[in-house]
């Protein structure tokens, strides 16, 4: 029901940007979403890609601070206020969305997001019919 995220800690400052996006290139790894949120000293390089696990293992092997987690991914229709349906149905559940993130591949709106009740969240998607995305899906919508 999730998949898998890496969170990469990377100083504001030139050239560390550009060596977490080498990795990538050099291990022959496809991003597919990635959003970064700074601070005054450091950025948080989330990245959703096409084999986290090993992307993972590159990133830690180069010495770069990175974490993975679980987030979950839910497809939408590509039309206005389909992400707001979405999620004012977990905050009429009071499930707190503590990040997201969107976009579009292949014509279709993909939510990334983290709530703080992981096992709630989960009871609301099936119960809402909310169409989950699989790594594999977002690979191949991706090809």
């Amino acid at each position: 029901m999730t998949v898998n995220q890496l969170s990469v800690f990377i100083e504001n400052k030139s050239g560390t940007l550009s060596k977490v996006l080498d990795l990538f290139k050099e291990a022959h790894i496809q991003m597919i979403a990635a959003n970064i949120a700074d601070t005054i000293d450091y950025g948080i390089f989330r990245i959703i890609c096409s084999e986290p696990s090993r992307a993972y293992k590159v990133m830690k092997e180069a010495g770069v601070a990175v974490t993975m987690s679980d987030v979950f991914a839910i497809e939408l229709d590509n039309q206005p206020g389909k992400a707001a349906d979405a999620i004012s149905i977990f905050a009429h559940e009071n499930i707190e969305i503590t990040y997201l993130y969107s976009f579009l591949l292949d014509g279709k709106g993909i939510l990334i997001f983290r709530t703080d009740n992981f096992d709630r969240a989960c009871e609301i998607i099936e119960l809402n019919n909310l169409k989950v995305i699989t790594e594999d899906d977002l690979l191949n919508l991706a090809k």
